[in-house]
């Protein structure tokens, strides 16, 4: 087993997974075509049944499929003998929403649990132990029993055994949807952490449309085992195309509630005798002006901020404002063809 120095951390090719019963047979993937680089945080998004957990055990050469190739690090899966499998998958940690740990040992010994039968002796796996801990931050509950601790450390203890064998590639298949928000972003800096400090190419499973957001470079949506639409997370959430792709985005903007506003005939939305209400989106990564404040001294208008969700992804601004504009019909007109040519996404809500 050679690893090819320029290849993808992972590269899927026209991949089909078909489960047999004796009921009959179901497509659980189908033609699956995906690359993963080294070095990237790339997110799997569907709901439930989409084929998600499938097609992270095909990576990690847990599933069979039965069509198309699969490549980690250059080498086929399907073409590597037993022994040069399990190699591979010392390459690649991995970690679950319910933790998977064995409670009649300590964390210490549970981050400990894959070093065993490696050659390693009870002095330098110790000395490992303690390495993983610190890096999770958790060197003061070494001793500590799982039942002793919280979700989220229980979590940082899997991250840590997920990592004891100095992985290439590490599968999160999710591994916060059991935890509170806050501790869901602790969790997601700590893997943002160990991905810069270790080179680690990521590999996130998730139903939350937040976590891509967070932590994730790239994403691939998943719907009934087809990949929908995938790119860089900035370019699916500033313009998505698939249906699904466009619910799950709006779960993560606050934008959409102008809706109800605009059904309650909500004051806060009055555009007076000439105004035009605006929802303005972020859709170029080029966008870095203090937009509203320009359009109202250049063009002698005022513009009310109904409210606005922004937020920063891959060093750009993405989301947008609600705004209504006052002033000369022909001077809002010439405001929003301005906007429009900064690559700012413009749809007249009311006027």
């Amino acid at each position: 087993m050679a690893e090819t120095p320029h290849s993808p951390a992972v590269a899927i090719r026209d991949l089909k997974k078909i489960y047999r019963t004796e009921e009959g047979s179901k497509t659980a993937l189908q033609d699956i075509n995906l690359t993963i680089e080294k070095g990237d945080i790339y997110g799997i998004m569907g709901l439930s049944g989409a084929g998600k957990s499938t097609l992270v055990r095909c990576i990690n050469g847990l599933e069979q499929f039965d069509e198309g190739s699969l490549l980690v690090n250059g080498n086929s899966i399907s073409d590597l003998k037993p022994k040069e499998l399990r190699g591979l998958r010392r390459r690649i940690g991995m970690i679950f929403q319910s933790f998977n740990l064995m409670p009649s040992r300590t964390v210490a010994g549970n981050v400990e649990l894959p070093l065993l039968n490696t050659g390693l002796d009870k002095e330098a796996r110790a000395k490992r132990v303690a390495e993983l801990l610190e890096l999770v931050e958790l060197a003061d509950k070494a001793e500590n029993y799982p039942n002793e601790l919280s979700g989220g450390q229980k979590q940082r203890v899997a991250i840590a055994r997920a990592l004891a064998n100095e992985p290439d590639i590490l599968l999160s298949d999710e591994a916060t949807s059991a935890l509170d928000p806050n501790t869901t972003k602790s969790i997601l800096a700590l893997l943002r952490q160990l991905h810069d400090s270790l080179g680690l190419t990521i590999v996130v499973i998730t139903h939350q449309m937040s976590v891509i957001k967070q932590i994730c470079n790239k994403v691939a949506v998943l719907d009934h085992g087809t990949i929908v639409e995938q790119g860089r997370v900035f370019d699916i959430f500033a313009n998505p195309q698939a249906p699904l792709t466009q619910s799950f985005v709006a779960t993560t903007s606050n934008l959409d509630k102008v809706n109800d506003l605009i059904a309650e005939h909500s004051p806060l939305i009055d555009t007076g005798k000439n105004g035009i209400l605006l929802r303005m989106k972020y859709v170029s990564k080029e966008v870095s002006e203090p937009l509203v404040s320009h359009i109202s001294r250049q063009f002698n208008i005022d513009a009310n901020i109904v409210f606005g969700d922004i937020d920063v992804v891959d060093g750009s601004p993405l989301g947008g404002l609600v705004v209504v504009l006052n002033g000369q019909r022909d001077d809002i007109l010439a405001a929003i063809d301005y906007l429009k040519n900064r690559n700012i996404g413009i749809e007249v809500l009311a006027s």
